[in-house]
């Protein structure tokens, strides 16, 4: 037996190819939706993709298991819960299948989503490995506010919460202490809040280690898993319907997008996200472009700022940066979103104005300052007194809050996020200066710090 996983960095995210070497089968878990790697991994092992299984619709990515299942054959196990819209095998409690030596048993366990489906590994009666999607984590457990209105079924958070409770402690507890656990998610995924940087564990290093695991009571536990979750993007719903409808294949779907001659003249009024560095999009940029910059969480703040129900166009710096950008706008089902996609800057007539961090320092009381960190973060680690919560994802809705008789000054807390937030403050309030505190923001930090 051969248990693969491969990571996406940007998104946080684990999928696993589980190799039966006595059969030269393959069993995939969560795949992403670029199916290549997968297709690369049965070759380089001479075997056969015979079945997906699905945790969950998820929230956070794109799946591609409908289309690896239409280029292989493979069968595609899911809960009956989810409702599935393409051919699938209900896989739930009671139920098993082997391959090779390898027995995979279904358990529900509800809890992040009402059809989350944890999986067991053994092999020859001796379980080993299982594969929990966003039900536990290292050092967390799913959270449970993302279903109360996405998918087939949804759930209010708190009867999610109280069914996490139970999942993990009448079902994923009870396993031995050496099953390996294999999340579908590591640190900075927002399918939870406070994720370990572990890749594996074991039920017992959880018991051990994970506060959530600890001994609480259902109420204690509810209240302590409802407290502090992560903003929603807005793709999170969008992405739901999208994998349980099944995606469309991932390289013709890239192909479509449009590429445009650069120059090309952009539909007035139309969303532009500018992905070319700060510096770059500060000296020129067409009026109205939002900037979110390549590095980061691209993918993610996209989701987060852009709704499923409007269509942009994307610019980048260079082809390949292009290309690369498009790829992952699509790990979001956003690619049919692009209305086109070009090289350089179509105009440059909206600039920037600099921020003098000197004189910011001396008198901050002159200007107001927007604070686009989440609202635990500027809760919890205080830069500015006085200063103005609004976090990223609701900039665009809400940036007319903002008082404008003094030049604003945007932060959050290490610089690429507040690129996307001076540009969307500063088409927002045409006549006010607004100035983006940028990096700078982290010698604020360490002498709030230091108060």
């Amino acid at each position: 037996m051969k248990i693969e996983q491969f990571e996406d960095k940007g998104l946080a995210h684990f999928s696993y190819a589980i190799l039966s070497e006595s059969a030269r089968e393959i069993v995939l878990i969560d795949p992403a939706r670029d199916p290549q790697p997968y297709y690369d991994f049965a070759k380089a092992n001479d075997a056969q993709i015979v079945s997906v299984i699905e945790t969950h619709p998820h929230a956070d990515f794109v799946s591609s298991h409908l289309e690896i299942a239409q280029a292989t054959g493979a069968v595609i196990r899911v809960s009956k819960l989810l409702g599935a819209d393409y051919a699938h095998e209900a896989f739930d409690e009671g139920q098993e299948f082997t391959v090779g030596k390898l027995t995979f048993r279904a358990l529900n366990t509800p809890g992040h989503s009402p059809d989350s489906l944890s999986i067991v590994l053994s092999r020859e009666g001796k379980d080993e490995a299982v594969f929990t999607g966003d039900t536990l984590f290292i050092g967390d457990v799913g959270r449970p506010d993302l279903r109360e209105s996405a998918g087939n079924m949804t759930a209010k958070r708190e009867e999610l919460a109280k069914q996490m409770y139970h999942s993990l402690r009448d079902k994923l507890m009870k396993l031995d202490n050496t099953v390996v656990v294999y999340p579908a998610h590591g640190a900075g995924s927002l399918c939870g809040k406070a994720l370990s940087g572990g890749s594996s564990s074991t039920i017992g290093d959880e018991k051990f280690g994970n506060p959530m695991l600890r001994d609480l009571s259902e109420e204690e536990f509810v209240q302590e898993l409802l407290a502090d979750q992560p903003f929603i993007p807005k793709y999170f719903g969008y992405d739901v319907d999208l994998n349980k409808a099944g995606a469309p294949a991932y390289a013709p779907s890239v192909q479509q997008v449009k590429r445009l001659a650069p120059g090309t003249t952009l539909e007035a009024g139309a969303v532009i996200i500018d992905t070319r560095p700060e510096a770059e999009f500060k000296k020129g940029h067409a009026e109205g472009a939002i900037n979110i910059q390549q590095g980061g969480k691209f993918e993610t703040w996209l989701g987060s700022i852009v709704g499923p129900e409007e269509s942009f166009y994307l610019i980048a710096a260079a082809e390949a940066t292009l290309e690369d950008l498009i790829q992952k706008t699509a790990k979001i089902g956003y690619e049919a979103l692009i209305k086109g996609a070009l090289v350089g800057t179509p105009a440059a007539e909206a600039t920037m104005p600099t921020l003098d961090v000197a004189a910011f320092r001396q008198h901050p009381e002159q200007y107001t300052i927007v604070d686009i960190r989440n609202a635990a973060e500027h809760r919890d680690e205080p830069i500015f007194a006085g200063s103005l919560s609004i976090p990223l994802p609701e900039l665009r809705e809400r940036a007319q809050e903002i008082p404008q008789g003094k030049p604003v000054v945007v932060h959050c807390a290490g610089g690429y996020r507040s690129a996307a937030g001076s540009s969307i403050v500063a088409d927002a309030l045409p006549g006010t200066p607004v100035l983006d505190l940028s990096e700078a923001v982290k010698s604020f930090q360490s002498a709030a710090a230091g108060h």
